[in-house]
């Protein structure tokens, strides 16, 4: 089974949104880990406009599945990174100013920087895994960086998924998932899945490790609730 880490960082922009602390994002995260998902993610960004760096340290204490804190390595995250140890950190090239994350990163460019990055997390025992886009170069210079893994961006898939290409759409992703295995990269997935396209992504894309799915899955649970939907996705994963 593949599996599901949800992104709690719409529960933290709506408590934001307010002040206070309603919602709860910690009891939400124990929630979501009752309901079945297998993980946690939390993206915080330099201007905390949604998960807080506090968030993360006191997500450490209450996580039992799998914490996953994904971002931009710039220093102040790479420090985070290092006190809270979370099981997996997913560094993803996003701007400061980045609504959300729109790219992969160019593994060509930027391999010595994420190298000693990725090294200096490997030291620490902390699994890496970098976002990259579908293109077999990138995928090969991931190789080079020592990551554990790699993360799919998903968006052109879930783009012409709806407009019905699906074959079209997928075709990317299941020649990365191959030519990743055979270099030895762990596989996930994420941004822009959702319960109308997950399946169909998880039956042609092998060796799927985990997808990381956030703002979807908030979205469909203001309609059909939040256990109820992560069950779906847990459905559609097996």
């Amino acid at each position: 089974m593949t599996k599901l880490s949800v992104n709690i960082n719409k529960i933290a922009t709506l408590r934001n949104s307010r002040g206070g602390n309603v919602p709860d994002v910690l009891k939400t995260a124990a929630d979501i880990e009752e309901f079945g998902a297998q993980g946690i993610t939390v993206h915080p960004r330099p201007d905390e406009r949604h998960i807080r760096y506090e968030d993360a340290r006191q997500l450490k204490g209450i996580v039992t599945t799998e914490f996953n804190i994904e971002g931009n390595p710039i220093s102040k995250f790479i420090d985070l990174v290092l006190e809270v140890k979370p099981d997996q950190v997913t560094l993803v090239p996003d701007s400061v100013d980045a609504i959300t994350s729109n790219a992969g990163w160019d593994t060509i460019e930027y391999k010595q920087f994420l190298k000693d990055v990725i090294g200096t997390f490997k030291e620490n025992g902390i699994r890496t895994s970098i976002f990259t886009d579908p293109v077999p170069k990138m995928i090969e210079g991931a190789v080079e960086t020592g990551t554990d893994r790699i993360e799919l961006y998903t968006e052109s898939y879930a783009v012409q998924y709806a407009e019905g290409k699906h074959e079209l759409a997928v075709e990317p992703y299941v020649e990365a998932a191959k030519l990743a295995y055979r270099l030895g990269l762990g596989l996930n997935a994420g941004h822009d899945l959702s319960l109308d396209n997950v399946n169909y992504f998880k039956e042609k894309v092998p060796h799927l490790l985990e997808v990381s799915i956030g703002h979807a899955l908030i979205c469909e649970s203001l309609y059909l609730g939040l256990e109820n939907v992560v069950n779906m996705y847990l459905h559609r994963l097996k």
